[in-house]
C-alpha cells in the first residue's frame, strides 16, 4: 500500500465480498502436485482466513502424482482410458497407500498454528468421513476400468451439519459403495458432485494453467475471464473437431463445469495453483485473475431502477468532480432515475446513460455517458450507445444530439457531426450553460 488511502479504498473495495461470502458455500479442488509444492503452506493460511470469514469450505484433493510415484516404486503398469486410470487390485492398494498419506499431511497443515503468520492461534477444525458413495465405471472402449469408479451418491446432510459446526470438510478422491468395496475416483468428479449435492456457491479448481487462454483458440494470448455454458460448450465442440486443442486438465474441468452450472452452481472458477493468494485475487477483487464460468452472461443492459441511484452517483460523482459531466445530485438523480440505461456486470454497474426526449422537435438527447475506468476501451460506451439510438428510434425520434467538452472525437467516429447551438431544441438551448461552453453534436438516425 503507497498510503493510507489505497489501504482505505481497497479495504471498501474487499469488504463487500467478505459480507456476501459469509456462511456461503465453496467447493475447493487441489491436486496432488499443489500439496507437495513450497507455496502450499501460503495456501493453507488462505484457506484459514477464509474460513475466518465464515466461509463454509469444502476441500477437495487429488493424489495423481502420489499415486504414480508410488506406482514407479513398486514398478507396476497402469493403462489409461479417456485420462482415467485402470484401477486393478494392486493398483488400488498403492492408491490407498497414496491418498491416506497426502490426507493425514493436509489434515497435519490445516491443524497447524505458527505464530506471527495468518495461522496464528488458529482452530479449524478438520472433519472426514464416508462422505462419498461410489459405483464402478464399467468397461469403456473395450477396457474393464475394475476398481475406477463414479460418484453415485453424495451424504450432504452429514457435510452441511459439520459445516453448520464450523468444521472444513476434507474430501479424498476414494469411494466406498454398500458392498464394501472401494473406488478410485477423479477429483473433478467428486469437486462437482459435492458442490451440486451441497448446492454450493462457488466450485474452484486450482490448476497448472491460469485458465482457459485464448492460445487455444487459435488467437493471441489472452485469458478469457469469463465464459457462459453455451461458450464453454462450444470451445469443448471446437477441441472434439480437432479445431483447436484444449489440455487435457482444461477439457476436463470444462466439462464439469458444464454439469454444475447446469445443476445448480452460480460460479466456477478456473484459477492457478502457482499464483501466491490465487484464491483471494480470483475472490475478492471484481475482474479476478482466472476464468470464471457461468450458466449465463454476467453482463446486462437495461433501464435503470432506483435502487441503482448509489451505483451510478459512484460512476459519475469522479467525472463530474474533472469537469467532464455536469453535477447531479442524489434529489435530481432519483427524479430522473427512469431516463437513466445501466450497464450491470456481476452486480455491478459499469456504465450508465440517460436519454432526455423532446417530442416537438422529433430528437432525443443522450446525456450522462460514463463508463467505470476499468472497462474503458472495451467497446462498453459504444454498446451503451447503441442501445441509446436504439431507445430513440422506438420512441418515434430521427435524432439523436449530445453536449460534451471532453469527448468530441469519440462523438465524431461514432458519426456524430457537430452543429450550431440554434439548431438545439428550443427548451435545450433555454438550459444551456455558456460557462461550460460545451460542444454540440447531432446524430441523424
Amino acid at each position: 500500500m503507497k498510503s493510507n488511502t489505497d489501504f482505505v479504498n481497497w479495504f471498501r473495495s474487499v469488504a463487500p465480498y467478505a459480507h456476501a461470502f459469509r456462511n456461503k458455500i465453496f467447493i475447493i479442488a487441489f491436486s496432488g502436485e499443489m500439496v507437495t509444492d513450497a507455496k502450499f503452506v501460503d495456501f493453507i493460511h488462505d484457506i484459514n482466513l477464509l474460513a475466518s470469514l465464515g466461509v463454509r469450505l469444502v476441500l477437495v484433493h487429488g493424489a495423481r502424482s502420489q499415486i504414480d510415484l508410488r506406482l514407479d516404486e513398486c514398478k507396476l503398469q497402469t493403462k489409461s482410458v479417456m485420462g482415467m486410470r485402470v484401477t486393478d487390485p494392486a493398483t488400488l492398494q498403492r492408491v490407498k497407500e497414496s491418498v491416506g498419506r497426502i490426507h493425514i499431511e493436509i489434515e497435519a497443515l490445516l491443524s497447524m498454528g505458527l505464530p506471527n503468520s495468518p495461522m496464528a492461534n488458529a482452530a479449524i477444525r478438520v472433519t472426514s468421513g464416508n462422505f462419498v458413495t461410489a459405483c464402478p465405471i464399467g468397461v469403456i472402449n473395450g477396457v474393464d476400468l475394475m476398481h475406477t469408479g463414479k460418484v453415485r451418491k453424495i451424504n450432504a446432510a452429514m457435510i452441511r451439519t459439520r459445516l453448520e459446526q464450523g468444521d472444513v470438510a476434507l474430501i479424498s478422491p476414494l469411494g466406498n459403495s454398500p458392498t464394501g468395496e472401494i473406488f478410485n475416483l477423479t477429483l473433478e468428479n467428486v469437486a462437482t458432485e459435492v458442490a451440486i449435492a451441497l448446492n454450493a456457491e462457488k466450485l474452484i479448481f486450482l490448476l497448472d494453467v491460469p485458465g482457459i487462454s485464448e492460445e487455444f483458440t487459435d488467437k493471441p494470448q489472452t485469458l478469457l475471464r469469463e465464459l457462459t455454458v453455451a461458450e464453454s460448450r462450444l470451445l469443448l465442440t471446437k477441441h472434439a473437431n480437432n479445431t483447436i486443442k484444449l489440455p487435457l486438465a482444461i477439457e476436463q474441468c470444462l466439462s464439469y463445469a458444464i454439469k454444475a452450472c447446469e445443476s445448480s452452481i452460480a460460479r466456477v472458477h478456473l484459477i492457478s495453483r502457482h499464483i501466491d493468494g490465487a484464491i483471494l485475487q480470483e475472490l475478492f477483487t471484481h475482474s479476478g485473475i482466472g476464468t470464471m464460468i457461468s450458466r449465463e452472461s454476467l453482463q446486462s443492459l437495461r433501464n435503470a431502477k432506483i435502487e441503482d441511484v448509489g451505483g451510478i452517483l459512484q460512476l459519475i460523482e469522479p467525472l463530474e468532480a474533472e469537469g467532464v459531466l455536469v453535477r447531479r445530485n442524489r434529489e435530481l438523480l432519483e427524479i430522473e432515475i427512469n431516463r437513466f440505461i445501466v450497464y450491470e456486470h456481476d452486480g455491478m454497474i459499469i456504465g450508465c446513460a440517460a436519454l432526455y426526449p423532446f417530442p416537438d422537435e422529433n430528437a432525443c438527447e443522450l446525456a450522462c455517458l460514463a463508463v467505470h475506468p476499468d472497462y474503458r476501451n472495451s467497446e462498453r460506451g459504444n454498446t451503451l450507445l447503441k442501445y441509446a439510438e436504439a431507445q430513440t428510434i422506438a420512441q418515434g425520434s430521427k435524432k439523436l444530439f449530445a453536449l460534451t467538452t471532453r469527448t468530441t472525437h469519440w462523438f465524431i467516429e461514432h458519426g456524430f457531426k457537430e452543429i450550431a447551438l440554434s439548431d438545439l431544441p428550443k427548451a435545450k438551448q433555454g438550459l444551456y450553460n455558456y460557462q461550460r461552453r460545451s460542444k454540440v453534436f447531432m446524430k441523424h438516425l
